[in-house]
């Protein structure tokens, strides 16, 4: 519907932008039209080329455009006698994710071509005129505009002697165009997945490939697509819509040491091969384009889970429950079992957030790993929690984290049901922090059959809980920790520093998430929760009752989040990278405007909840070494703030295979794109090359 919205709209207003000449300047495309020869012999095939060529930051469409966009659209006016063209020849696409709709675009200069058969008998020197309408529409990633141009070539028939400038780029049109692919290719419907086997030669040197299908009800579009060698077949598989019969289209393939070219591809309905490996000698379903195998996706998730144990916000949670493990009074069966039950609320809640995700993803949103981050409520929700864990580790009132229940004395009825509720308590607070192993991994997750990108998820979730599991198996590592007693106390005080610090910059996100009003809004819900606790731990404390002050708890803690307002004027051209960088606001136009003119640029994508973030930028952003390096170079920094939910970051983050923040790319002067690690040093940065 939105296709056909366009296309009408583009008809509709095309009459008043037309124009008459060979070449016209539009607001945001040029097109020409160019011929073979200036001089077409009589009886002989001419050569016609339509070039379309957007402006920096706009493109134009394929003749499938994807789930939005229209074609382009000619209507031609020949000679007496001169049979009408042949449709156009698309050169091979690109994709472009724009809100999470699949565009198939060309985002430079395109060339569509045709053919005319000039009629027979014609005299020399008698005219041929040819005129074309062409109607199309082009559009930027926040806005769509109709174009239309009426193009004139006063041809003279003549020897058909080939127009050396005209004929070099209708030859090298041509090139552009998908090949004809001579093998048999086959399709196949898996369940809910299509499945497309291309015999190709050169696989070993395959780095990624896309299929572009003519038809509509084909592939779901935006699905990305994974790509293996299946024996001597390109392999690629993805959800399908409804195919039937033949399936055409076009099989976009990038090689190593080649540019990109395509292959125009006919499959029957036939039997394919089971998913081999990547291209590249990765695992099956690692997706295309030389990505980690599965195992290594996996070992990444462990170990990114295993670091996430270091935060500050779940460092204080593990060491209370490690320590609650080493009293003399648990056995090794109770150990082992609250070990399993803390691993499971961890596991559990990793993998539902990552199913989240994946399912927000395939209703067409694009969203990544910590996404909730994005909604105020959420925010004010951990605000509040992070404070009433600070308040207990502080001794104000004793719900404990070490076994969930009211009071010490009951550390051994209902552990496991602690155990798990803090495993799930400690994987919620960790999704704001992420770290190395992680960013690869959870991209790789994101184009990923579902039950292997669920497996990474819960691969996360068991390396954050992996310290605890081996200290409720290994009992040599709980005889190593030191035996409770009154330095226990001092110690829950201690750790409930690095809690408040965690509220606190809960706090602050709010602040620049909401402005000043919503973050005293949720301080405000912070003081009543605070007070409402007090009471409750007063009156523990008192041998009373406490339904009242936990009731009364709850209910703030639920009216804060409900009462949080989810919007607010953002403040223009903020920024939070370092001042003396000079960072500019992301768009995808003026990125590639910076790169169109040949400028070096750092993009790096952050988010106020993104702890990573913070450290990179208040540490070796911050290096006035960096800013002095950037200076010297001319390399402008680039920030895209994702701190609040933004397609056009979203979508860059969907096509470099990235889950969330943070992501930091160098594209140099000569067009080179380098992505660096997620914990930067200065030398890093100061040794990037113009």
């Amino acid at each position: 519907m939105i296709r056909s919205f366009l296309a009408a709209l583009a008809l509709l207003f095309a009459p008043f932008m037309a124009t008459a000449q060979s070449v016209s300047d539009q607001p945001h495309t040029r097109v020409e039209l160019v011929a073979a020869s200036t001089r077409p012999a009589p009886g002989q095939m001419l050569d016609i080329g339509i070039e379309l060529t957007p402006r920096a930051g706009w493109h134009t469409y394929w003749k499938n455009p994807g789930d939005a966009g229209a074609p382009t659209r000619v209507a031609w006016a020949l000679p007496a006698g001169t049979p009408a063209p042949a449709d156009l020849n698309y050169p091979v696409p690109g994709t472009l994710v724009v809100s999470g709709l699949m565009n198939h675009v060309y985002e430079k200069a395109n060339m569509l071509t045709t053919r005319i058969a000039v009629p027979a008998g014609l005299a020399a020197g008698s005219a041929f005129p040819v005129q074309v309408q062409v109607d199309w529409l082009v559009c930027s990633h926040e806005q769509c505009v109709p174009e239309s141009a009426t193009l004139n070539l006063p041809l003279v028939i003549g020897d058909g002697a080939a127009d050396a400038a005209m004929g070099a780029r209708l030859i090298a049109a041509a090139a552009a165009l998908p090949r004809p692919l001579a093998a048999a290719a086959t399709w196949a419907r898996q369940g809910k997945r299509f499945v497309l086997a291309v015999p190709l030669a050169g696989l070993d040197k395959v780095k990624s490939a896309w299929f572009f299908p003519d038809g509509d009800m084909v592939i779901n579009h935006v699905t990305p697509q994974q790509v293996t060698i299946a024996g001597d077949a390109l392999r690629i598989e993805t959800d399908a819509n409804a195919p039937d019969g033949a399936v055409t289209g076009v099989l976009r393939v990038e090689m190593a040491g080649e540019a990109p070219m395509g292959f125009a591809i006919t499959a029957s309905r036939g039997n394919v091969p089971a998913a081999g490996v990547a291209p590249g000698g990765g695992a099956a379903g690692a997706g295309g384009g030389g990505e980690p195998g599965l195992p290594l996706v996996l070992l990444g998730a462990v170990l990114g889970g295993l670091i996430l144990n270091v935060m500050p916000c779940v460092f204080p949670i593990l060491s209370l429950k490690a320590l609650a493990l080493a009293k003399g009074n648990v056995d090794a069966g109770q150990a082992r079992g609250e070990a399993l039950a803390y691993t499971a609320g961890v596991v559990l809640v990793v993998t539902a957030l990552g199913g989240v995700v994946l399912a927000l993803r395939a209703a067409g949103s694009q969203v990544g790993w910590a996404f909730q981050l994005q909604d105020p409520r959420v925010i004010a929700f951990l605000l509040l929690l992070v404070t009433g864990i600070a308040l207990n580790l502080a001794g104000l009132f004793e719900i404990t984290l070490t076994t969930g229940n009211l009071g010490q004395g009951k550390a051994r009825e209902g552990g496991l049901s602690g155990s798990f509720f803090t495993g799930a308590l400690a994987a919620f607070v960790a999704t704001p922090c992420t770290g190395p192993f992680m960013a690869g991994a959870l991209g790789a997750a994101l184009v990923l059959p579902t039950v292997q990108a669920l497996s990474v998820f819960a691969g996360l979730g068991f390396g954050l809980a992996l310290p605890f599991l081996l200290i409720g198996f290994v009992p040599a590592l709980r005889r190593r920790l030191p035996r409770p007693g009154a330095w226990m106390v001092r110690l829950r005080a201690i750790l409930s520093v690095p809690m408040f610090l965690t509220a606190l910059a809960l706090a602050w996100v709010l602040g620049q998430q909401l402005g000043v009003d919503g973050m005293t809004i949720g301080l405000a819900g912070t003081l009543v929760f605070g007070l409402a606790l007090w009471w409750l731990g007063a009156r523990q404390h008192g041998g009373k009752g406490l339904a009242v002050p936990a009731t009364l708890s709850l209910a703030t803690l639920v009216a804060a989040v409900i009462l949080m307002p989810t919007t607010a004027p953002a403040a223009a051209g903020a920024t939070t990278a370092a001042s003396e960088l000079n960072a500019v606001k992301f768009t995808p136009a003026a990125l590639a405007e910076l790169r169109a003119a040949g400028k070096p640029v750092f993009l790096f994508m952050t988010a106020d909840w993104c702890l990573t973030c913070k450290v990179n930028e208040k540490g070796a952003m911050a290096d006035a070494r960096v800013a002095e390096a950037f200076k010297a170079k001319g390399i402008t920094v680039m920030e895209g703030d994702w701190t609040r939910s933004d397609p056009a970051i979203s979508a860059w983050l969907a096509e470099h295979k990235r889950a969330g923040v943070p992501v930091y790319v160098y594209y140099d002067a000569s067009g080179g794109e380098t992505e660096l690690p997620q914990i930067l040093t200065a030398d890093m940065l100061t040794s990037l090359k113009a």
